[in-house]
């Protein structure tokens, strides 16, 4: 049976049970297990429920049982969240079987109680109100129950607009409409905004300069490249006021009792205004001090505080110093992202916590999938080690978030099975249910070309954190520039043998070659078939690019003029079909994600790329 996530127990019996046309649902017995004598009567009816209800934890709140016999379905819970699960289930046998359904008996309850998606929509896609309703829609049958959109300036905030008009936000109304939908699926829509570093576009603002750390731009402490304000000052009289007021506008939207202030990648703190606060009290203090005013803030407003543990981890004796009704997030994106040691610290601390894992998609085009998945499986393994309470896949957009979601489906379908269950992930199961939930492409070949292209980037024979050369060499940025995200992509060329370049290159059209067969069966599936092979063209010419790049280092005038034709033609070709998809799925413009098309297409009329 293709299930994802996998039950904890599955038996086949003989025989089938036709469900009724129309309505099938009602003929489903939902029965609710209300107390312990009631779970003896239940047991008492027959043997095969016994079996089913003793020997596991009845009492945990997603408890449930599936029993399909000849002559029904029966489902019992504990609480309402197992009957989500247990529909769940109903769906994706319903979907795989139609209304013959194979008898079965089915008990299931999962290792985390949180099991959520965090999609970045703050670096270039700000997706409509219906991508993101589809997209709950499929997180629900993959049994997720927490949804955040991390946002750093892409709320409607009525105050600045002009912050966030020409990147597009989600309104206060569409918010409501989402987070009701959101509950009627069994998911919590946790609100999301960074409230400490990563607020460049806010502090770019001339009435809000004055609060940032940092009043301009400056190197990094290793020199290699210049950052730009991004960090409140925590000392500064205005800060508190200005989140206020963020929050006082963005939380009544959200039903949820939880709210993430972020507080992750501080890079200026202390360097500008917090300076004498930092040297005085220690930039560890200075930081805790201030994630405490937030929980006071966040409190006062009826909410559960959630923040990313980061910084915290470093100075490991103030764990026990945050307060005990604040949840921190623990990520951490590579593959042997130390998970164990870190959950250890907040579980020998008494501190509720999530890991926090990715899908690595972000600065890569097409993935990396060998990484995404060892990274998933151990934050998975670690958390339900130490007692997380919640596991949260995270989903970037590093580099003006270029990739669309078709790339990151794989991913987000195998956190979702490592949070219900973490020792149970098939990957040949993960093809199938991605096939008939999300690409709706009985030829399967969607899902065999998404899982095999977040493969392809193993050829070039070269690692790298958070990114590879598929996704950073089309997207580096202007060198003068001195931007952070893809800021090595021009730099590849000389580390990747050609024959390795034109191997990788010929992998990616063996697998667009494989994509072109599949035949999806809905509008969604072949938006997304669609979007999987633009992103797959626009990795082949990080390709085509390194081949120029040889080329004129090598002094083949020849053949780099004729790989200059080449390369501008496509490039040329990959913006209008950017654009014409852009509008389907995503508000405002791609004018963020995109730029890098026009910069590489410069880099070759201009003959090199310094």
């Amino acid at each position: 049976m293709n299930l994802l996530p996998h039950p904890r127990s599955l038996i086949r019996r003989p025989g089938i049970f036709l469900l009724p046309e129309g309505d099938w649902l009602s003929a489903v017995k939902i029965v609710q297990i209300k107390s312990r004598s009631r779970r003896k009567e239940a047991q008492a009816e027959s043997k095969t429920r016994q079996r089913l209800l003793t020997s596991s934890p009845t009492n945990h709140p997603e408890y449930y049982t599936l029993t399909i016999s000849k002559s029904g379905i029966e489902i019992h819970f504990q609480k309402t969240a197992g009957v989500h699960a247990a529909l769940a289930t109903l769906r994706q046998l319903f979907r795989e079987y139609g209304r013959k359904l194979p008898c079965v008996e089915i008990r299931d309850w999962p290792d985390f109680a949180r099991r959520g998606l965090m999609l970045d929509i703050s670096r270039g896609r700000v997706p409509k109100l219906a991508t993101l309703l589809d997209l709950a829609e499929k997180l629900a049958d993959l049994k997720i129950n927490e949804l955040q959109l991390y946002t750093e300036h892409t709320f409607a905030y009525r105050k600045y607009k002009a912050v966030w008009q020409s990147w597009g936000a989600l309104t206060a109304k569409e918010i409501k409409i989402l987070d009701a939908r959101c509950r009627e699926l069994g998911i919590d829509l946790v609100p999301n905004q960074n409230s400490f570093g990563h607020l460049r576009q806010f502090l770019e603002h001339p009435q809000l300069r004055k609060l940032a750390e940092i009043s301009g731009p400056y190197e990094d402490a290793g020199g290699e490249f210049v950052r730009r304000p991004t960090t409140l000052a925590p000392n500064h009289p205005g800060t508190l006021p200005f989140l206020r007021g963020l929050y006082d506008e963005l939380l009544p939207s959200f039903s949820s009792g939880f709210f993430n202030v972020g507080g992750d990648e501080p890079w200026d703190l202390g360097r500008g205004q917090s300076q004498r606060l930092c040297e005085r009290k220690g930039q560890g203090r200075v930081y805790l001090d201030f994630i405490k005013q937030l929980h006071r803030e966040v409190l006062g407003r009826g909410k559960t505080m959630m923040f990313w543990g980061d910084i915290i981890l470093k100075y490991p004796a103030l764990i026990r110093e945050l307060p005990k009704n604040m949840i921190a997030l623990n990520w951490g994106y590579e593959a042997d992202h130390p998970f164990e040691k870190e959950a250890a610290q907040f579980a020998k601390a008494q501190r509720p916590f999530y890991v926090c894992p990715g899908t690595s998609t972000w600065q890569t085009l097409i993935g990396r999938h060998d990484n995404a998945l060892a990274n998933l499986r151990a934050a998975a393994k670690a958390g339900k080690k130490f007692g997380a309470i919640g596991l949260l896949n995270t989903d970037w957009g590093d580099g003006g978030h270029p990739q669309p979601p078709a790339v990151s489906w794989p991913l987000f379908a195998a956190g979702a099975a490592l949070a219900w269950n973490a020792s149970a992930l098939d990957e040949k199961i993960l093809a199938r249910v991605l096939s008939r939930e999300v690409f709706a492409d009985a030829t399967g070949k969607i899902a065999a070309a998404a899982l095999g292209l977040g493969f392809v980037h193993q050829k070039l024979g070269v690692k790298a954190v958070n990114e590879t050369p598929l996704g950073t060499v089309i997207a580096a940025p202007k060198p003068a520039a001195r931007e952070l995200f893809c800021r090595n992509g021009l730099k590849w060329f000389a580390r990747i043998p050609a024959e390795k370049v034109r191997a990788t290159m010929a992998e990616i059209q063996k697998q667009r070659r494989i994509l072109a067969q599949a035949k999806p069966k809905s509008a969604a599936g072949n938006r997304l078939a669609w979007e999987l092979d633009l992103a797959a063209r626009m990795a082949a010419q990080s390709c085509h690019f390194m081949r120029w790049q040889q080329a004129v280092a090598a002094g083949k005038s020849r053949e780099a003029k004729r790989l200059a034709q080449q390369g501008i033609h496509e490039l040329q070709k990959l913006e209008k079909d950017f654009n014409a998809h852009w509008r389907l799925r995503n508000k405002a413009t791609p004018k963020h994600s995109t730029p890098f098309l026009r910069w590489r297409m410069a880099d070759y009329r201009r003959g090199e790329w310094r």
